[in-house]
């Protein structure tokens, strides 16, 4: 259930703009009930199931939170489809040679399973640690919890401060016809030598790739018919290269102030 909500968003002059409409619609959304839909959830992995209830953070397309939903209402794409929108964060891990650490997401995984895609992708929870906003420290600490429990990360080989919060991309994509993402996705970028450990039920395989070689790997993929996550494929397609070129001067990419609304292809 949808906790401690915001009734009301306060709509710019000229409430009429497709703009204060849109603030409307979501504000609507976050006040909705989520889908009564039931759905089978026997047929996925028990651990996977059991995350379903953490809570992830509505946000508006301004990234202002509204309250919370369980994970496995945000990511129901009748809800999607009715204007559910949650907080997210996308971690791209380079090593001292410059390598990227993309993984392939576990076949246990409800949403997008067996994808390759960045080094890690989820959601801060509506707790009061992640739920801090200066800075993004909030979303870092989900960050720095998440590497943990995917790829074996320490903490201590993860501060906070050097994790560093690029800009946020708005996107919406269906895993299949009940599920799927529309997030808000903070952009964090790491460089440094780290030990991993990946977890199974998380992550399939792991590996280090460069610059010079991630364009044929994601070309192979799709040949052999697979393809890379969304958020992925979008930051790819849209940022990527540009960032990795510049991995030592990365301040000038710093941009919190917009939210990129991007589109991602069905496939």
């Amino acid at each position: 259930m949808i906790r401690n909500v915001m009734r009301q968003l306060l709509l710019p002059q000229g409430g009429n703009s497709k703009k204060g409409m849109a603030a409307a619609n979501l504000a609507r959304a976050a006040t909705t009930k989520p889908a009564s839909k039931v759905v089978n959830l026997e047929q996925f992995d028990p651990t996977q199931v059991q995350l379903l209830e953490e809570q992830c953070i509505l946000v508006d397309e301004q990234d202002r939170p509204l309250g919370s939903c369980s994970k496995k209402d945000c990511h129901l794409m009748e809800n999607i489809n009715k204007g559910f929108l949650h907080r997210a964060f996308s971690v791209f891990l380079f090593n001292s040679n410059n390598e990227l650490l993309l993984q392939q997401r576990s076949d246990a995984k409800i949403t997008f399973p067996g994808r390759f895609t960045n080094t890690c992708c989820s959601h801060p929870l509506h707790v009061p640690d992640e739920l801090e906003e200066a800075n993004a420290l909030g979303v870092k600490k989900a960050a720095q919890r998440r590497l943990f429990i995917e790829l074996g990360i320490d903490p201590k080989e993860m501060p906070v401060d050097e994790i560093r919060y690029l800009t946020r991309i708005l996107y919406k994509a269906p895993s299949d016809s009940t599920w799927g993402e529309n997030e808000v996705d903070y952009i964090l970028f790491v460089h440094k030598d780290v030990a991993i450990k990946p977890n199974p039920n998380e992550v399939k395989e792991s590996l280090y790739i460069s610059r010079k070689d991630i364009s044929h790997f994601i070309s192979s993929l799709e040949v052999q018919g697979q393809v890379i996550t969304p958020w992925f494929k979008l930051v790819v397609e849209n940022f990527l290269f540009d960032w990795w070129d510049n991995l030592h001067d990365l301040k000038k990419f710093e941009d919190h102030t917009t939210i990129h609304r991007l589109t991602a292809k069905t496939s």
